[in-house]
């Protein structure tokens, strides 16, 4: 079943390019941008993150935090984050269970690859329930970003 608005977030623990742990836990007390993408190094994915970095300025001013989940490996979600310069953790979901639990995880995707993430966007408040949601079938469309920032006004 899809997580709605006022939904407690499915907890999760996944490793940043780092190798450091990060947990929803971490932000508690402020809104968190949790964004999942199917695969690093491809156009709209690419598209997509990097329409957050350049807009990073106006999540900070939102007390926002932003990570982005995707079942790469840390090394490829590494190389991808330094090649964009990306601003923000990249964590992976290699084992694919925060992108079930989220509703966000293709059965097949393209080319036959199974257990993709799905493009999808939720605003976390910080008291752990979502404010916003928004899980897209087609990888080839963006997330609403009017809707994430309206989200965290």
């Amino acid at each position: 079943m899809a997580l709605q608005i006022g939904d407690q977030a499915p907890s999760f623990k996944l490793f940043n390019t780092d190798k450091k742990e990060v947990t929803l836990e971490d932000f508690q007390g402020k809104d968190l941008i949790v964004l999942f993408f199917p695969l690093a190094f491809t156009g709209t994915c690419t598209t997509e993150l990097c329409t957050i970095r350049d807009d990073i300025a106006n999540y900070n001013n939102a007390n926002a935090s932003i990570v982005a989940i995707s079942i790469d490996s840390f090394a490829t979600l590494g190389k991808f984050k330094e090649d964009q310069n990306l601003n923000f953790d990249l964590l992976s979901d290699f084992n694919k269970e925060v992108s079930e639990s989220y509703g966000a995880l293709y059965d097949e995707f393209v080319l036959g690859m199974r257990g993709v993430s799905k493009r999808s966007a939720f605003v976390i408040g910080g008291d752990g329930k979502i404010k916003y949601a928004e899980v897209l079938e087609s990888a080839g469309d963006l997330p609403n970003f009017d809707a994430i920032q309206a989200a965290l006004k």
